[in-house]
């Protein structure tokens, strides 16, 4: 079972039982949980789902292990024939989330009575025509 979930710009692969790193929540302290709400994508080992872009019915909830750095980038500069170069180097703040067990989550769907929108619809339009036919009686 996973699922593929966006988040901060970044299409995260979440696995039932395994660690995943996310880009830093600065508002999240370990042992907290979080919901990931735009899921991609979704298989269950019975159905794949594919949302246009998101699913509606489906929140997964992960737990917030710790924090920490990635490996360090480097990044170097040059321009060719004038010597200038420039070294530099940076970490990534991450966020270590574990999914526990993932489920989708169904939303009960309101539906609204269409009859009597086009009822009323109906009504109103024959009322318009029944206006304009007199308006055009009464100037002859």
């Amino acid at each position: 079972m996973y699922a593929i979930v966006d988040y901060k710009g970044n299409q995260i692969l979440l696995e039932e039982g395994k660690k995943t790193r996310v880009p830093f929540m600065k508002d999240l302290k370990a042992g907290s949980l979080i919901t990931f709400e735009n899921v991609l994508f979704f298989d269950d080992g019975k159905q794949k789902k594919t949302g246009t872009p998101f699913l509606n019915n489906v929140n997964l909830k992960a737990k917030v292990l710790s924090h920490g750095k990635g490996p360090k980038v480097m990044v170097f500069k040059q321009k060719r024939r004038k010597g200038y170069q420039k070294k530099n180097g940076y970490k990534d703040d991450f966020t270590l989330i574990q999914i526990d067990k993932l489920s989708a989550v169904k939303k009960k769907k309101v539906t609204k009575a269409k009859a009597t929108t086009s009822e009323t619809v109906a009504k109103k339009s024959a009322s318009k025509i029944t206006k304009k036919a007199k308006s055009k009686v009464t100037k002859k």
